[in-house]
């Protein structure tokens, strides 16, 4: 095939502010952290970046878990992560269905000859406690899994009192953390969960490409007493843990530079302390959906279970919804996202995650929509930065 070096342009895709379901912004620290010189990934340097790397992870978990780590890959990994190693083929395993991540969960499970059990609910509401421990004394599962914070739909499930179902049936509580960790409390040791897995892209603002996971001791314990090796070689965390540990056994090249950046993005989560970020992402959702209901928009989900990173706004009567977001993100450089599945065309999806959780992309967001909806021909109620600004003030 014939070319020129010349035809391919320099990377540059301007300036954008990240305001959908993830990937969030990335502070300019990460990206420098980033940049510094790629080393071996046996590297004693490196060694010490990977023990501060789980030191700070722990602490973003909230656990003494020894088996913290951030696997290579995106947090889809992380969830293959752990249900590869913690379920054998015959393993019962019980879901809680009310999104599309949680779908995803039941198909993994289907692929590695896992039996599943699904406990469905409707999307745009948490799941149902009640459901979930009639479920469990109808079945016997040896895990049971659930996303805490649902992207798809805007929604927190209640982990707490799903912990406690788990631990009354025996069996092993596996949560989605993809999108909570870093922006509200997650709380591994003290709530009771086996197994978490996130992603570095949404409230710890570090590029996509590494899955924090953490692994209590009775899920290690059953990880040794597989009967069936892990159906993964890559995911296999028998010998990822090795590399990763006091041995530091070579398994696969480790992604040197995106661990520099976790690194960063975990320092910075540090500094600015847990209680203070998470009060911060409180607030900014609040402002924003004082705003978005002074428009006379609503909100899919109902107040007690809204997340405070991710935002569902029900799309306005008249309102074209992929033009209003093409709108934002060309007039404004400006990305929210569309709703999935049988939410399609039915919601926009508003992140305010990590970096980007803040004030002015709260005000920005407010005055782009609404010239975005007056332009397309909706009526917009007036006083939105007026609400959100109320909110601020503590009025």
């Amino acid at each position: 095939m014939d070319f020129n070096a010349s035809d391919f342009r320099d990377i540059n895709p301007g300036e954008r502010i990240l305001m959908g379901p993830g990937p969030s912004d990335v502070p300019q620290r990460v990206l420098q952290a980033m940049s510094a010189p790629c080393i071996g990934h046996l590297d004693p340097y490196f060694l010490t970046v990977m023990d501060e790397t789980q030191q700070l992870l722990r602490f973003l978990f909230q656990t003494d878990n020894a088996l913290t780590i951030p696997v290579s890959g995106t947090g889809s990994a992380g969830m293959e992560t752990c249900l590869v190693n913690l379920v054998e083929p015959g393993d019962e395993i019980m879901i809680c269905v009310n999104g599309v991540f949680g779908t995803r969960m039941c198909d993994i499970v289907n692929r590695i000859g896992g039996k599943l059990i699904r406990v469905d609910g409707e999307w745009g509401r948490a799941i149902d406690p009640e459901a979930v421990r009639k479920a469990v004394k109808e079945g016997g599962p040896k895990v049971l899994a659930v996303v805490h914070a649902e992207t798809s739909t805007g929604v927190c499930n209640p982990i707490e009192e799903l912990a406690g179902i788990a631990r009354e049936a025996g069996a092993l509580f596996l949560v989605d953390m993809v999108t909570s960790l870093g922006g509200m409390e997650v709380t591994l040791d003290k709530t009771g969960i086996d197994a978490a897995y996130s992603g570095t892209q949404k409230c710890i603002s570090c590029p996509p490409g590494l899955s924090p996971i953490s692994f209590s001791p009775a899920a290690m314990e059953k990880l040794r007493k597989r009967n069936t090796p892990v159906v993964s070689w890559y995911l296999d965390m028998t010998m990822v843990s090795s590399y990763w540990g006091a041995e530091r056994k070579y398994h696969h090249t480790a992604p040197i530079n995106m661990i520099y950046g976790l690194r960063e993005a975990l320092r910075i989560i540090a500094e600015e302390g847990l209680e203070e970020r998470f009060a911060r992402h409180r607030l900014n959702h609040h402002a924003l959906v004082a705003g978005v209901e002074a428009m006379g928009l609503s909100m899919l989900v109902p107040e007690a279970e809204r997340l405070p990173m991710l935002n569902a706004i029900r799309i306005p009567d008249g309102a074209d919804d992929l033009q209003v977001r093409k709108a934002l993100l060309n007039g404004f450089g400006l990305e929210i996202g569309g709703g999935l599945g049988d939410l399609a065309g039915k919601i926009w999806r508003v992140g305010l995650m990590g970096h980007a959780s803040n004030r002015k992309n709260v005000f920005l967001f407010l005055s782009a929509l609404e010239t975005a909806l007056k332009a397309g021909g909706v009526k917009v109620e007036p006083g939105a930065l007026e609400a959100a600004s109320a909110v601020y003030e503590g009025l």
